[in-house]
C-alpha cells in the first residue's frame, strides 16, 4: 500500500431480481483472470440452477429482503477485509443497505433499483413493472416475464433473438412480495426494508451506474438515489448512452466492468473488515 489506501482483493457481485448469480459469469472470469477473488452469492433458496428454480420458484415465493441481508452479511463477516460490492438491479440496492450498515471500502450499483425515500416513477418503468404490479394476486407469487416482456425491460437494445437467447439463460420469477413492498415503501409508514440512512457520513463512497436506454430503471431513477445522500461522501453517477437494463451482458461490458472496479480501487476507503449492523 505504497499510496496509503487499502487495496481490496476481493470483489462480491450482488444479482438482482429475474435472474441469478449465472448473470455475473463473464464478470467472474474477468475479474479473476486479473487477479482478484470473486464472490457472486445467490440469495436464500437460489442456490441451485436457473432451469431448476423455473421449475420449482418456491424458493422465490419465500424470498425476503431480511433473508438476503443476512445471507450477504453472513458471508461480509467472513472476510479478512472489505471488498468492492457491485450490484446490478436490486443487487444495486442491497449493496447502498450493506454501505449503510458499514460494509465494504466501496459500492458500485448498475442499473439500481431505489432505496425508500426515491419517487421517480418514469412511463417506461411503469410498463416494465406490469407484469407484477398490474393485478395484487401477485404479491403473494413468483412472478416471470414472458420473453417479451423481458426484451422490454431487460434487453430493449438487444435483437429480439439475442435477448430471447439470454431470457433462456438468466431469465427466473421474481419475488411480487418483496416487489410491492418497495412499490408501496413511500407510502407506507415507519422505516420499511429498504431503507438508508442518507446523511449517514460515515459509509464507504458509492458509484451509480446507468445504462441510458434502460427502461426498467431509467437514468432519471439513478440520479435522484445519488441526489438523496450526504455530499459529505462521494457519490458518483456515470451514464453509459445506448446501454439497456441487461448491461453487464451487452456488448462492450467489459469496458463498464474495468471502469466500476477502477472507479472502486481508486475511492476504497479504509474500514474494519466487518461492521456491526448499525441500522434496521
Amino acid at each position: 500500500m505504497h499510496d496509503g489506501r487499502p487495496h481490496p482483493d476481493t470483489i462480491v457481485l450482488i444479482h438482482g431480481f429475474w435472474v441469478t448469480p449465472r448473470s455475473w459469469e463473464h464478470w467472474i472470469a474477468h475479474y479473476e483472470a486479473r487477479g482478484f477473488k470473486v464472490i457472486a452469492p445467490a440469495y436464500p433458496g437460489f442456490e441451485v440452477e436457473v432451469e431448476a428454480l423455473n421449475a420449482d420458484p418456491t424458493p422465490v415465493e419465500r424470498l425476503t429482503v431480511p433473508a438476503v441481508l443476512e445471507r450477504l452479511e453472513g458471508i461480509l463477516r467472513g472476510l479478512d477485509a472489505p471488498p468492492i460490492l457491485i450490484g446490478h438491479s436490486a443487487g444495486g440496492v442491497f449493496v447502498q443497505l450493506l454501505l449503510d450498515r458499514g460494509y465494504g471500502a466501496a459500492g458500485v450499483a448498475i442499473n439500481s433499483a431505489p432505496t425508500e425515500g426515491v419517487a421517480v416513477v418514469p412511463l417506461s418503468q411503469i410498463r416494465s413493472t406490469l407484469a407484477v404490479l398490474a393485478h395484487p394476486s401477485t404479491r403473494h407469487k413468483a412472478v416471470p416475464f414472458t420473453p417479451e416482456q423481458w426484451h422490454y425491460a431487460f434487453a430493449n437494445t438487444f435483437s429480439e433473438e439475442e435477448s430471447r437467447r439470454l431470457w433462456e439463460r438468466y431469465h427466473v420469477p421474481a419475488s411480487g412480495a418483496i416487489f410491492w413492498e418497495n412499490a408501496l415503501a413511500n407510502v407506507t409508514p415507519g422505516k420499511q426494508s429498504t431503507w438508508v440512512d442518507y446523511q449517514n457520513a460515515s459509509r464507504a463512497p458509492l458509484l451509480f451506474i446507468s445504462g441510458g436506454e434502460d427502461h426498467l430503471m431509467p437514468p432519471s431513477v439513478q440520479r435522484s438515489n445519488a441526489k438523496h445522500y450526504t455530499p459529505a461522501v462521494l457519490t458518483e453517477v456515470k451514464e453509459y448512452p445506448g446501454r439497456a437494463h441487461l448491461l453487464p451482458a451487452q456488448p462492450g461490458w467489459e469496458e463498464v466492468a474495468d471502469y466500476a472496479l477502477e472507479w472502486a480501487l481508486t475511492h476504497a476507503v479504509a474500514r474494519p473488515a466487518a461492521a456491526a449492523a448499525t441500522t434496521g
